[in-house]
């Protein structure tokens, strides 16, 4: 089953009860940028009573009610992410409070609706693994291996010329297996991939 990105951030702010809420949304590398996203919202918004946050990133995943009453924040904020099939995205709502109390059940709708409606204009693209490997070859199939990498629309991720050419490649991790058989043929099996331990 595919997983998806989002293509750009998205911001969106609801008002409920004279509280203010500010939803994002947006795509991030790992955890790491994520934690760097959330310090910048903390020091762009120092005078919010909350920055809670969700975050899909793999195995690096998490939440963060940030004070308010547990599991009223984050994990409704997750919840919503895992809904539309996400990953590398992380969710933040600031919260600066009005007053108002809400209930365990207005908050969690409140953060709920602030990150669903964030999601409304969010364009989602589909997530794909990519790999690099190299492979090295005589210098008369140098050529070749240009010629296919073209024709299969794949990136020369680098090169390097010693007593041979050495060609580095990236493309969809799900092709790779495929690429590795037709890169043989196309160098009649002289060409040397950097890890002959992989097939």
């Amino acid at each position: 089953m595919p997983t998806y990105t989002l293509q750009s951030t998205v911001t969106v702010e609801l008002d409920i009860r004279k509280s203010r809420f500010i939803g994002i949304v947006m795509p991030v590398a790992d955890r790491d940028a994520a934690m760097a996203v959330l310090e910048q919202l903390r020091a762009e918004h120092p005078a919010a009573t909350h920055v809670c946050w969700a975050l899909l990133a793999g195995g690096q995943s998490g939440m963060s009610d940030d004070g308010e009453p547990s599991g009223t924040a984050g994990r409704p904020m997750l919840e919503v992410l895992r809904h539309h099939d996400l990953d590398g995205v992380l969710a933040a709502v600031i919260r600066y409070y009005g007053g108002i109390k809400l209930g365990a059940g207005g908050l969690v709708r409140a953060y709920t609706d602030a990150v669903a409606s964030a999601m409304q204009t969010a364009e989602r693209v589909e997530r794909i693994a990519y790999t690099e490997f190299a492979i090295e070859v005589d210098y008369a199939d140098e050529t070749r291996v240009r010629h296919w990498l073209d024709q299969q629309g794949y990136a020369l991720a680098g090169s390097e010329y010693g007593m041979k050419a050495r060609l580095m490649m990236r493309l969809p991790a799900s092709a790779e297996a495929g690429a590795r058989e037709q890169l043989r043929n196309v160098t009649h099996g002289r060409g040397v991939f950097d890890d002959p331990e992989v097939p």
